[in-house]
């Protein structure tokens, strides 16, 4: 099942911020993100191999970041409010604490106005590849620092950087955090167990 983006005419302003979080909390079975259009995509759940994937990366991330304590990482709930008006929720996601220090403690109830610092989207089972890579590049212009795009199809991961050609990366080498989560390594082969 592929995900479904509802068409609203453009004239219609369907969802403020708040509304947009209401309407997600009032349906927490769907998986909701907002375009940069303000059109409203609706995502078929994962398989359960795909949620299998997204908690191991999310766990060494939470690893990582719980002993430098330099951010705070968030899960495929934590919808961020972007700059080109966008709500994008990745599949993990970790802010720095600079950038958290620009929101209130009451703008991170809901959809706070942040980007993240580094994002990983896992391809699943219902992703077409080809979106998947244009979101990633949304990411990057809003202000993403570095991005990785788990294919667990093609066994590669597809780091992005700002300004830079997308470079595929086969699971069995290391990814590095770079200068964006300093000391934090990956070998996605290694954590899958494949």
């Amino acid at each position: 099942m592929q995900a479904i983006t509802l068409q609203i005419p453009r004239r219609i302003d369907i969802f403020s911020d708040d509304e947009l979080y209401d309407f997600c909390a009032a349906n927490p079975e769907l998986r909701i993100e907002r375009d940069e259009n303000g059109q409203i995509i609706i995502m078929p759940p994962t398989g359960l191999e795909s949620s299998f994937v997204n908690n191991e990366l999310q766990t060494e991330t939470s690893v990582w970041n719980r002993k430098t304590k330099a951010g705070r990482v968030s899960d495929s709930n934590g919808g961020y409010k972007l700059p080109d008006n966008s709500m994008r929720a990745p599949d993990v996601g970790w802010v720095s604490n600079e950038r958290l220090a620009t929101v209130t403690a009451e703008q991170l109830k809901k959809f706070a106005p942040v980007t993240p610092d580094f994002v990983i989207e896992v391809r699943s089972e219902s992703d077409g590849l080809a979106e998947l890579k244009a979101k990633m590049n949304k990411w990057l212009a809003n202000g993403v620092r570095l991005a990785w795009l788990v294919d667990t199809q093609e066994q590669t991961t597809i780091v992005y950087r700002p300004n830079q050609v997308p470079e595929e990366v086969p699971f069995g080498q290391t990814l590095s955090g770079e200068d964006v989560l300093i000391g934090f390594t990956l070998n996605v082969k290694e954590v899958l167990g494949l």
